[in-house]
């Protein structure tokens, strides 16, 4: 895959996303791969949906009752991406290994990957303190996930993105 990777378009964008805890080589070119120009979403909830990531809905009439995740689009993103997020279950920490993945990539990408470890980190401690399940916990984290990468990917191709789309 390295070797893939040498003359690939999108080697920026994989080696951005490697700033971010738990997307190494494998995670960050099969999200690629899977996905192409990641930037085609216009913003992090499209990508979310696009990835089956986010609840479903049964509404009618005043009521409206969330469900489990659609499932919609690509399982393999959505299993890679949920791997990932077991990750955030630690405590957020610059490792060594992350620090050495993130010192390639600009400023504002080890910034929004930094930012994105503190909040999935606090994200996943806060629904295992409401008595969430950790399979839930973990699907939820990696919807947020997909929003960071977006970021990334946005950031890193040069189109604009704000902090307030990540929500």
């Amino acid at each position: 895959m390295r070797e893939a990777l040498k003359g690939w378009s999108l080697r920026p964008v994989v080696e951005a996303l490697m700033a971010l805890r738990g997307v190494s080589l494998i995670t960050a070119m099969t999200t690629l791969a899977e996905l192409g120009d990641i930037t085609r979403f216009d913003s992090p909830k499209q990508l979310m949906a696009y990835l089956g990531l986010v609840p479903s809905e049964h509404s009618s009439g005043g009521s409206r009752r969330q469900g489990s995740i659609t499932r919609t689009g690509n399982g393999h993103m959505r299993r890679v991406l949920t791997e990932a997020a077991w990750n955030d279950r630690f405590p957020a920490r610059k490792t060594r290994d992350i620090e050495k993945r993130a010192e390639q990539t600009p400023a504002a990408v080890q910034a929004i990957a930094w930012e994105a470890q503190k909040h999935l980190c606090g994200r996943y401690r806060t629904l295992i303190q409401a008595g969430k399940e950790k399979n839930r916990v973990t699907s939820a984290v990696a919807r947020e996930l997909a929003g960071f990468i977006w970021a990334i990917a946005c950031e890193v191709m040069g189109r604009p993105h704000g902090s307030k789309a990540l929500a």
